[in-house]
């Protein structure tokens, strides 16, 4: 996993713009703290920052051969077979590394490489013999690629913070910036920032004298399911068993994030058994916790029970090396902490579940460089609560909005803006909108209807909006620290397969994630079956609420201040009144406040 950055100019000599370059590749340091390198042409530069995880010492990037170089981030794990491939067709290779594979297959079979690769990816190619540029990311939009066209170029990074360092555009956030910001809709290929793109899920830009041009080599399918359940759970864990074996493949220390729910306990337990086969176990597992959690727990709207002691059952049932992140208020309030969060996201952070991840990771690193995750059953299986609420299920707009909502009494981010701001942006017709362009993007199958057609349309909205929430706060968080996290739920294969599964086969046990419980019984303890979703931790400490509305004082008494750009004093003000354990919204709102001061003030937004 590493950091990548670029730029490819018409106009002018790039090799003149070597020090912009460096500091393009300067931003991602912490993606990739092993090496450093650039590529650099009149027309191309090419950087990159890496982190070594396979073939530590023959890796090294940019790489080319002959006219053709490649920066490239992630993990293709079926390297291996195409290499033998590539082998038999003739080439001949000078490391053990997935980079110089992957150069390779597009030298054989051109732009249809993208068809044979599995895995989790982001990279830039560069065809000197032709004058193009190819950037490319994975099916599931694990790893991110950000780009801005120019006068007569192109910038590219694997964080828009790489592309600002160019100095050729600005942080400048219009009205659809800010919509996109306080909508959370994920609108694939946009961004906050005005005239920066984020390339699609599945796709490939294709950059010349020409122009751009951009093509969709993956999408999801709908089709007929054939399979009775039991080869349904039968194919769902051998994809699983696959998947997990695949990406334990590391020449670097590895191990799994472990919460105690389904999703973590059966990748922790699949890889456990992988490794003990192999004779490399126990895999190393981690948690995080906070401070009297368990002891001091209160069931919520979203979390009906602690991670702590199921995570202890699956550790021990596994035999598992495991380590508790344990956390207080004064560790999720350290600024250096807060502040090296804001820095990887480049938008405002998620709270204390943001920083306790990177907390979390920063720990995790110390011990290990390659971690699998658990991150996307929720989507793939149907786990989340949206998933089961009738009245949820029927509600014309993103399912997550409607159980947020639900949950607040259409509190959110509306309630906290100036009303002049509030009435420019609209924000439920933005919404409307973009579910209506969601809408049509959905694959049909013929005949379908009811309850069929429309988990089909929520698992889609899941699959290629929400999906992308997380696994973007996964990456940044994770490569803040240059930890690499694989998430093999994300798998092409299985993530198509399930999709196409009936909704009854889904819920056949009466429950959220039902083939995924079957498929994973054998390695689980009872309590981790019987267990209902509860998603990632949150503090329930007061005085971490209480820290906050301390904060938010002394920023309703900075009358610079450019968060009051966009949200109301007065509302502010009663929000930072009200106690621990108040309002629910109220939290949350001066998380809100807080870190977008933050992150305006950070990266200089100016707002248009």
């Amino acid at each position: 996993m590493c950091g990548i950055t670029g730029w490819v100019d018409h106009g002018r000599d790039l090799t003149r713009c070597a020090d912009t370059v460096q500091a393009m590749v300067a931003t991602m340091a912490c993606r990739g703290p092993d090496a450093a390198g650039v590529y650099l042409k009149p027309q191309v530069a090419l950087g990159h920052r890496r982190l070594a995880v396979i073939d530590v010492e023959g890796g090294r990037q940019p790489m080319s051969h002959g006219d053709v170089a490649m920066t490239y981030s992630g993990e293709v794990y079926n390297f291996r077979e195409l290499r033998a491939e590539l082998r038999g067709r003739g080439h001949e290779f000078r490391t053990e590394s997935d980079t110089e594979v992957v150069l390779h297959a597009y030298l054989e079979w051109g732009e249809s490489f993208v068809d044979r690769l599995n895995g989790m990816y982001a990279f830039a190619v560069w065809d000197g013999r032709t004058g193009t540029l190819l950037l490319v990311r994975d099916r599931m939009g694990i790893k991110p690629l950000y780009y801005q066209e120019i006068p007569g170029g192109i910038l590219f990074g694997s964080e828009p913070k790489a592309i600002l360092a160019s100095g050729e555009v600005e942080a400048a956030v219009d009205a659809d910036g800010l919509r996109e910001l306080l909508g959370f809709v994920k609108t694939p290929g946009t961004t906050y920032f005005r005239g920066m793109r984020e390339l699609r899920p599945g796709h490939v830009l294709r950059f010349d004298r020409n122009g751009s041009h951009l093509t969709r080599y993956w999408r999801l399918e709908a089709y007929p399911h054939p399979d009775d359940l039991d080869t349904t759970v039968d194919t769902v864990r051998d994809l699983l068993q696959d998947t997990v074996t695949r990406q334990l493949v590391s020449d670097v220390p590895l191990c799994t994030l472990l919460s105690g729910g389904l999703d973590s306990s059966v990748i922790t337990g699949l890889a456990q058994r992988s490794l003990t086969a192999a004779g490399t176990g126990p895999v190393r597992s981690f948690a995080v916790d906070f401070v009297g959690q368990t002891e001091n727990f209160r069931p919520d709207a979203m979390r009906d029970t602690p991670d702590g002691p199921y995570v202890h059952d699956l550790a021990e049932h596994a035999g598992t090396d495991h380590t508790d992140v344990v956390l207080s208020t004064s560790d999720l309030m350290d600024p250096a902490a807060r502040n090296a969060a804001l820095v990887a996201r480049d938008a405002p952070p998620f709270g204390d579940m943001d920083t306790s991840l990177y907390l979390l990771f920063k720990a995790v690193r110390a011990r290990s460089t390659v971690a699998l995750s658990g991150e996307s059953a929720d989507e793939v299986f149907g786990g989340y609560k949206q998933f089961h609420d009738p009245e949820i299920v029927a509600t014309p707009t993103f399912p997550w909005l409607a159980l947020r909502r639900q949950g607040r009494g259409r509190a959110g981010a509306s309630a906290l803006l100036t009303p002049d701001l509030a009435r420019t942006l609209d924000l439920d017709a933005y919404v409307a909108d973009r579910y209506a362009e969601a809408l049509a993007e959905i694959p049909r199958l013929d005949g379908e209807e009811g309850l069929e057609r429309r988990m089909r349309e929520v698992c889609h909205l899941h699959l290629t909006r929400f999906v992308q929430i997380l696994l973007d706060r996964k990456d940044r968080m994770s490569m803040a620290v240059g930890l690499e996290v694989r998430v093999p739920f994300c798998d092409h294969r299985l993530v198509q397969y399930v999709f196409n599964t009936p909704w009854a086969f889904k819920t056949f046990d009466g429950r959220e994630k039902s083939l995924l419980r079957a498929a994973g019984r054998d390695v689980l303890p009872q309590s981790i079956i019987d267990r209902v979703k509860s998603p990632y931790p949150s503090t329930q400490d007061p005085t971490y609420h209480e820290a906050l509305r301390e904060e938010t004082e002394k920023l309703l008494a900075d009358d610079g201040a450019p968060a009051f750009q966009l949200f109301d004093r007065g509302v502010v003000t009663r929000l930072a009144r009200i106690p621990a354990g108040g309002e629910q919204f109220a939290r949350l709102g001066l998380e809100m406040v807080l870190n977008t001061n933050a992150w305006l003030l950070h990266h200089h937004v100016r707002l248009v």
